[in-house]
């Protein structure tokens, strides 16, 4: 118990950590708060006074107790409505600073799932991160908004109370605190029930995300195969376990309020008690004022705690959601930058691996002690079985994966010298799965690139031949396309996606990763004038399945479970009779 509460202590002060740049403002909420306490908790001892000085304490005259009946109600009418304009001011500050501070983590782990590497995101469902970016930060935004500062003025309205009591009369004050005890016990107990509650509903609510994020993006898969009956029957029983861990919170927070009621109705029945009976006696402990205030009191005193029992339970949903958003801000950097990275002016072409060895997991390599040297302006071929580690070739170039011996160079330079930022700006890729994201044709060419004009959009249509299905578009490249590119064939999907890769002019390295293996023979030819003219002084790597490709590539790199096992020029390997030959005839004989 005592480290569950430590841990969450520990989640909570870095949480505010993120309030740190608008501690001015903070402090404001603050000093709002205290006034407004003073204030409004010192209506009962007007109410006191009103009760014991004008109208019951005969003693002075009529005229004297009108006058002073009339001064204590102006009070109390200013200091009741300056504390409730207060607590507006407080309440506006309260949210203003909540939402700048979400605004700010939302930001913050936007930041780093977008800079996570390839890696994470095999391991990692897309919908575990969707329930960090959305569910779990709206679990805080309650906590953050109300929560703090909603706490910090309720326990303030607490003490104050607790002091104008004592103020009043210790002895009374005394034996009504001496129940609090027990009641903090209670909701404590209660407390630790609703965090282990809250923990099951986060982990099953990422599980289910996770699979119904599964199912729509296989959608096409389930309906081809008839698996709706397997899948309604998963879905139900995760959706089960989610209403169980839910049941489960409602249950134990249901207990808070029977809890503080009990305690409520406990004060009132003690405080009438005793100070009936001494009211009653004439003993000349108690007065009228003396009850009337404490029964004020102990009204306004159960208020706070019921709310601060309330944000006990917002408390533990906001630490089993922070618990998970901090565990993705923590995730360590696989692919570190620099501490002194490397911003040349201009890249020299020259690619060399020297000695290369990698794995995504373990010791399983991919790619084995592999070493090439491409010159500047060439055009390099890969080619091999699947698995043969052609993919990662690229990969290890973009830094999307670092290697675990050798190295990866780009003239003199190790590519791990480099920022990924500065080095991925100055490559091309176009992949053989085109994703195109929801908007016009002409952002998804542009990636909204400021710098590029709707000229540079054209010309990079017209190279690679896109130009003209775009121009007879409805809207041309105003087009709104649906997500992946909805209503686009493959091969214009390719064509754009070629088209956005030309427009982001990669400085002196095109790399393609079977970029028309999907592409039909006629599409083909009316693309290949345009990567011709493309890869023209820039050094290329073609990962292709087509042979017009490999047949006129510079040098063609042969790769067999991760080794480089042969090279040369399209007619030197076939001379060779060799495993690029079988590979030649296998890709001839198969349907385009």
């Amino acid at each position: 118990m005592k480290a569950e509460w430590q841990r969450s202590f520990a989640l909570a002060r870095r949480l505010l950590r993120f309030s740190l740049p608008y501690w001015r403002w903070s402090i404001l909420a603050l000093v709002l708060i205290l006034v407004m306490s003073g204030l409004i908790n010192y209506l009962p001892i007007l109410i006191k006074q009103i009760t014991d000085n004008c109208l019951m304490d005969q003693t002075l005259p009529a005229e004297a107790r009108w006058e002073e009946l009339r001064r204590l109600s102006g009070i109390f009418v200013l200091f009741a409505v300056s504390g409730h304009l207060l607590r507006y001011a407080q309440g506006v500050l309260t949210a203003w600073l909540g939402q700048r501070i979400l605004y700010d983590l939302r930001v913050t782990l936007f930041r780093k799932v977008i800079h996570m590497h390839l890696g994470y995101y095999d391991r990692t469902p897309i919908g575990a991160l969707m329930t960090r970016v959305t569910s779990d930060i709206e679990r805080l935004q309650a906590f953050v908004t109300d929560g703090v500062v909603g706490t910090i003025a309720d326990v303030v309205m607490l003490i104050t109370i607790m002091l104008y009591m004592l103020i009043i009369d210790v002895q009374v004050a005394l034996a009504l605190f001496a129940v609090l005890p027990f009641l903090f016990v209670a909701l404590l107990y209660v407390n630790g029930k609703l965090r282990d509650a809250n923990r099951d509903i986060r982990e099953r609510q990422t599980k289910l995300n996770a699979l119904l994020q599964e199912y729509l993006v296989g959608m096409t898969t389930i309906q081809l195969f008839n698996r709706e009956p397997v899948i309604r029957e998963e879905f139900r029983e995760r959706n089960t376990h989610l209403q169980s861990a839910y049941f489960d919170e409602v249950r134990w927070f249901s207990y808070y309020f029977p809890v503080i009621e009990a305690g409520q109705a406990a004060a009132f029945v003690a405080i009438l008690g005793v100070g009936g009976y001494l009211l009653l006696n004439d003993s000349g402990l108690m007065t009228l004022g003396v009850l009337i205030a404490f029964l004020t009191y102990i009204r306004d005193f159960f208020r706070p705690l019921g709310s601060l029992s309330d944000k006990a339970g917002m408390y533990q949903t906001a630490m089993v959601s922070a618990e998970r958003v901090f565990a993705l801000l923590d995730t360590p950097e696989t692919i570190a930058e620099p501490a002194q990275p490397c911003a040349p002016q201009a890249l020299s072409g020259t690619i060399e691996f020297r000695n290369v060895w990698f794995a995504y997991q373990e010791e399983n390599w991919v790619i084995k002690d592999l070493s090439f040297l491409i010159q500047p302006g060439q055009v390099i071929a890969v080619v091999g079985a699947t698995g043969a580690g052609k993919t990662t070739i690229i990969n290890l170039i973009g830094r999307f994966y670092d290697v675990q011996r050798g190295s990866v160079r780009i003239g003199t330079q190790d590519v791990r010298d480099f920022r990924k930022a500065d080095l991925r700006e100055r490559l091309g890729f176009v992949f053989q799965d085109p994703f195109l994201f929801a908007g016009t044709v002409a952002e998804n060419i542009s990636l909204l690139n400021p710098d590029l004009t709707r000229e540079d959009l054209i010309r990079a249509a017209e190279t690679v031949n896109a130009h003209g299905f775009i121009s007879a578009m409805a809207e041309g490249y105003d087009t709104q396309l649906n997500e992946r590119g909805q209503g686009l064939s493959l091969g214009e999907k390719q064509l754009v996606s070629m088209a956005r890769t030309l427009a982001q002019n990669p400085e002196l390295l095109f790399v393609l990763d079977e970029a028309t293996a999907s592409i039909d023979t006629a599409t083909e030819m009316l693309i290949q004038e345009g990567l011709n003219r493309l890869m023209a002084g820039r050094t290329s790597i073609v990962i292709a399945h087509r042979l017009s490709t490999i047949r006129h590539a510079d040098r063609i790199l042969v790769m067999r479970h991760g080794e480089l096992i042969d090279e040369g020029s399209h007619n030197d390997l076939m001379q060779r009779d060799g495993y690029y030959r079988h590979l030649h005839e296998l890709l001839q004989h198969s349907p385009p």
